[in-house]
């Protein structure tokens, strides 16, 4: 009897055991499911007019989807954008709204910035910022939609993002957010202070950051500063700017990569593909600069010297030769 009740006892442990791991793979699998529909995230400071006009640019392109909405306010950017050093208040406006819409594996992160009734109005964030700052953030396969009913700079659409990804219950790596913020900070500075400049534009600088990002990926979160600074050399002058980036501008580039490094960013398995999934983007968007890139008259010094030396040998060569077929 005693032999049959420890029995029954065993198997009843298993028993639960068992349905407890069962309800665990359930959660496991909610949590993994919770982006069935797209996120609207709408900033709480606009009129009921424009509510309904930032509604109605952002949901154009989910042709009559389904989604959820949330609301941006000034404690969601003192949460998610402060501990990178700004400083929003509980009390500040938000405006800049997005659109978050979870795509299929391996698709990369899409960033469109829309016009709101035909003005674009986020003065200081470029969409192409918008994608490094998401890869950065931890963000991976998404088409973001962003407008705004005022001008404003756009950092309320960020905050959203992060807000949606924790409203779905993927919160996002603060050391990465905040590193996010960094670089959106330092890559709108140097584009401001280069937008006038022969030979710059904004997407030769976010694709220079973008390949930087790939290609520390490949080589691993131990990578040296010395490394990562070979690498932002290498790919200022693949993308046309070395000439153009001040060596302050240079110096902020690699302590932003730096900070990347350091903030995990390198641990995602994913982080290599969704930056040259980025990088290929910038370049699709922008094809007219890049092509330029490649023209004779837009070739770096080294390169024509290398050219020139080439063909140098290779007429000596052929003088030589001829010499011995006489």
């Amino acid at each position: 009897m005693r032999m049959l009740t420890k029995k029954i006892i065993t198997i009843t442990a298993i028993l639960l055991g068992a349905l407890g791991l069962s309800q665990l793979a359930t959660q496991t699998v909610k949590a993994d499911t919770t982006w069935d529909q797209p996120v609207l995230t709408l900033g709480t400071s606009l009129t009921d007019s424009q509510k309904q006009g930032t509604i109605s640019t952002l949901t154009a392109k989910l042709n009559g989807a389904s989604y959820k909405t949330i609301t941006i306010d000034g404690s969601t950017l003192v949460k998610y954008l402060n501990p990178s050093g700004s400083t929003f208040t509980t009390s500040s406006g938000v405006w800049s709204s997005a659109l978050i819409q979870k795509t299929a594996s391996g698709s990369g992160i899409n960033v469109e910035i829309l016009n709101y009734n035909g003005s674009n109005n986020i003065t200081t964030i470029t969409a192409d910022q918008y994608k490094n700052a998401a890869l950065t953030a931890g963000v991976t396969d998404a088409n973001i939609y962003v407008t705004s009913a005022t001008p404003i700079d756009g950092s309320g659409a960020l905050a959203g993002v992060y807000a949606a990804y924790a409203e779905n219950g993927n919160a996002l790596n603060q050391k990465q957010v905040s590193a996010a913020q960094e670089e959106m900070s330092t890559l709108s500075g140097i584009s401001d202070a280069n937008k006038n400049k022969d030979g710059y534009s904004d997407a030769q600088l976010n694709n220079a950051v973008a390949n930087a990002k790939k290609e520390m990926a490949e080589k691993g979160s131990n990578i040296s500063v010395g490394g990562i600074t070979t690498i932002v050399n290498n790919q200022l002058t693949n993308n046309g700017i070395q000439n153009v980036i001040t060596n302050n501008q240079k110096q902020q580039i690699i302590n932003l990569l730096v900070t990347i490094r350091d903030s995990g960013a390198l641990n995602s398995d994913s982080f290599k593909e969704q930056a040259s999934k980025i990088a290929n983007n910038i370049k699709t968007n922008a094809q007219g600069i890049f092509d330029k890139l490649n023209t004779q008259e837009n070739r770096n010094t080294l390169q024509k010297i290398g050219d020139a030396l080439g063909n140098f040998f290779k007429s000596l060569f052929d003088t030589v030769s001829s010499w011995f077929n006489k």
